[in-house]
């Protein structure tokens, strides 16, 4: 039995890893100053955006999940012929419509995938589950790499959607957000108002960089720093010393909106680094993806790992 594991471009991991291990991507549409780019987490078009200055605040960008028909052609042309049993993991339901917009692609295939799989000549039946992550952007990728790990076990089908299922209400996310008036304009253009106007304000008027955490993408400000690299070494110290304290999967997801020389001079990631490696993690570090960006914003921040009930200042 072949299992295949699909993941959206809000999902950061490094781009060797999801090669690694064969994760499909599908792709989100961006659209910046008017003009439409297909995000497909390729790292050279990612790099291409950080560089050429796409991802900065200013421009109009926005992003669109593919629809119901596009994702439907997809998974009949390229999951349906390759794999007996396929996983898609989509970005939180309450931040987009990919996991709408799969789930009615995967209902369409799972009624009309016959004729596809018998001109692949793969034999045997095949069944399809999309589930919602409940997480974003570096939460989405520490989720898709437990995932991997539960396929490498056997599972059955229904072992593995409750294993994921009940491993996403783990998992625990801190951000770093360069610029709240990004965020709150982001959000109100979605009609989200998670970030109201006065945070926004307070932020700008006197500097503040805020580190918003908590289990998914469902967060809170825990902390107001003087600057980002403050706020950086806030995150880093809590990472280490959970890391010191034990995780539920050996893996920590870190992304970063930021080109990749700013990325190694972050305060704290070799403290983090060092830590992983002595406890047997594997730290996953990306550029935060074009999807990410837009979102969140450039040069934000966003970590993610699995462990028990705990509070951010529990490890300061």
């Amino acid at each position: 039995m072949r299992v295949g594991l699909i993941v959206d471009s809000a999902c950061d991991l490094p781009y060797e890893f999801s090669r690694k291990h064969g994760l499909f991507i599908l792709p989100v549409t961006a659209v910046i100053d008017g003009e439409t780019y297909i995000d497909e987490h390729d790292p050279v078009r990612t790099q291409e955006f950080y560089q050429s200055g796409l991802l900065e605040k200013g421009r109009q960008a926005e992003t669109q999940a593919y629809t119901t028909e596009q994702i439907h052609d997809l998974f009949l042309e390229k999951i349906v012929p390759e794999f007996d049993v396929a996983i898609c993991e989509t970005v939180t339901r309450s931040r987009s419509l990919i996991f709408q917009n799969a789930s009615e692609a995967m209902n369409s295939v799972m009624a009309n995938h016959e004729q596809a799989r018998a001109a692949s000549g793969r034999e045997g039946k095949f069944s399809m589950r999309v589930i919602d992550s409940k997480q974003i952007f570096a939460g989405q990728g520490l989720l898709a790499a437990h995932t991997l790990r539960l396929i490498d076990q056997k599972l059955s089908k229904n072992a593995l959607r409750n294993e994921v299922e009940r491993f996403s209400d783990q998992i625990y996310t801190c951000i770093i957000p360069r610029d709240l008036h990004y965020i709150r304009e982001r959000a109100r253009r979605r009609g989200d108002k998670t970030v109201s106007a006065v945070a926004a304000f307070m932020g700008k008027a006197l500097n503040i960089t805020p580190v918003i955490f908590g289990q998914g993408a469902e967060g809170e400000p825990v902390a107001k720093t003087r600057s980002f690299d403050m706020a950086v070494e806030k995150v880093m110290n809590y990472a280490t010393a959970r890391v010191e304290a034990g995780l539920l999967t050996p893996y920590v997801s870190l992304s970063c909106g930021l080109t990749w020389t700013e990325i190694e001079e972050l305060p704290g990631l070799n403290q983090l680094r060092n830590a992983c490696e002595r406890n047997g993690i594997e730290l996953l570090l990306s550029q935060m993806g074009i999807t990410s960006s837009i979102y969140v914003g450039p040069g934000s921040l966003c970590l993610a790992l699995a462990a028990e009930p705990h509070s951010f200042n529990d490890y300061q």
